[in-house]
């Protein structure tokens, strides 16, 4: 390991890069800790105090910037919306988008472009809707002023701050080393370790009464911790590779085909995007709820439907299941890989081209993404589980949405820079 990290700083280009990620991530952990105009920061900290569950994974996703309510308080998850979105609708939904996505890279810049529109607008909504929602809920005393003028300014600001945070994941693509969107969620999430370190520290160690079953309650936490990062990985690296043949032909002088080659269906190939669908999908009620609180229906909801109750839970899985199964057929139609495999001359052994091979590209995928969706909600669930099985903190936020995240992230940079380090002759991570 060592090693590989002497070879990076030898690369030059490899090297810059890695150094201009470092200031973009110094940047955006600085704006988290700048707050909007006009703000009770004494009504925050006594929020912060009491560790809302409701905007706990939100907090994390934006390191800390949203109960700070800094200028990056949204984070990059408008932007992440805007995207899938558009990635949808890409789908044969708006036939433009459809076009636009065939076209190579203009189309991609198109894409980008209604993307950036998009967030602006989803932006635009988000701090408005943020704004008045912790105002209400903390009784008013969030902002000094709260007129209009006041409440207009904060929304411009955190759509602008939201529209910062863009830029800069879009200069790491460019310049940097990693996806710059992803890089940014990365670091917030990072980021948030040494809090939650520092709460486990001062509930379980500082004036504790019984220190050798705390101590044993870390350990066991640690280890489970490790337990479900190696599971993470093990499955996110899993892949089904199918063998494909294709048949020989002769044009002309020349013969064509005849090589075997094989399609990989990752175990998990819908990512992170279903937890993300799902808590955003389960939070939604709860949040409408909180604005009338004193009400015994939006009691209900709040204390019901939260992902951290036991029937918020069973919504949570389902709905991780759901949206597992509709992104992954989305992004894979068995029926346009069978045509296309038959138009080039290629077979699965074993199966005739056409409807039978269709037929089983569909069994397939369907029993490796049941194994997935399960894996998703597992993960997902389990953290917070054993959070609350140990009586942590409710300022200590653990979710498996934040592990996918960052393990997800870390594993893909660790292929980019491998795949420069032996594009130049050097022994990456990998490859010993």
């Amino acid at each position: 390991m060592l090693r590989t990290v002497q070879n990076i700083w030898k690369v030059e280009d490899l090297r810059k890069r890695i150094l201009f990620t470092l200031f973009i991530l110094l940047v955006y952990r600085i704006g988290a800790f700048v707050p909007v105009p006009n703000i009770n920061k004494d009504a925050l900290n006594a929020a912060n105090q009491q560790g809302n569950d409701l905007f706990g994974l939100l907090n994390t996703f934006s390191g800390g910037a949203l109960f700070h309510f800094s200028i990056f308080a949204l984070g990059i998850m408008p932007y992440i919306t805007a995207s899938i979105i558009v990635q949808l609708l890409s789908m044969d939904v708006i036939p433009k988008f459809t076009e636009w996505q065939k076209e190579g890279e203009i189309g991609k810049r198109k894409l980008a472009q209604v993307t950036r529109y998009g967030t602006v607008i989803l932006g635009l909504i988000q701090a408005f809707a943020t704004t008045i929602g912790f105002n209400r809920i903390y009784n008013q005393q969030m902002i000094i002023d709260s007129s209009a003028a006041t409440i207009t300014m904060i929304t411009i600001v955190l759509t602008a701050g939201t529209s910062f945070l863009m830029w800069l994941g879009e200069q790491i693509n460019e310049k940097g080393i990693g996806n710059g969107i992803s890089i940014l969620m990365f670091a917030a999430i990072v980021s948030r370790i040494p809090q939650h370190a520092r709460d486990i520290y001062a509930s379980e160690f500082i004036s504790a009464d019984q220190m050798f079953l705390n101590i044993v309650k870390v350990v066991v936490i640690l280890i489970v911790i490790v337990l479900i990062v190696a599971a993470v990985i093990y499955v996110q690296q899993g892949v089904r590779k199918i063998p494909v043949q294709y048949a020989k032909r002769v044009v002309g002088q020349k013969m064509y085909g005849g090589q075997t080659t094989h399609i990989p269906l990752k175990v998990n190939g819908a990512g992170v995007i279903p937890v993300i669908f799902a808590s955003s999908l389960l939070m939604f009620p709860v949040t409408i709820a909180n604005f009338w609180s004193n009400h015994t229906w939006a009691r209900w909801i709040i204390d019901n439907l939260n992902y951290d109750k036991p029937l918020g839970m069973v919504f949570y899985v389902l709905l991780i299941i759901g949206f597992t199964f509709f992104y992954t057929f989305v992004q894979f139609n068995p029926q346009q890989m069978a045509d296309n495999m038959k138009k080039n001359g290629g077979y699965i052994p074993g199966i005739r081209p056409g409807k039978p091979t269709a037929g089983y590209l569909m069994k397939l995928i369907t029993r490796i993404t049941l194994a997935g969706a399960i894996f998703l909600a597992l993960i997902s669930v389990l953290p917070m589980f054993f959070a609350k099985l140990a009586d942590l903190p409710r300022t200590v936020s653990l979710g498996g949405t934040s592990l996918l995240i960052v393990i997800g992230v870390a594993l893909e940079t660790m292929k980019q820079i491998e795949s420069q380090l032996i594009k130049r002759h050097y022994k990456g991570f990998i490859n010993k």
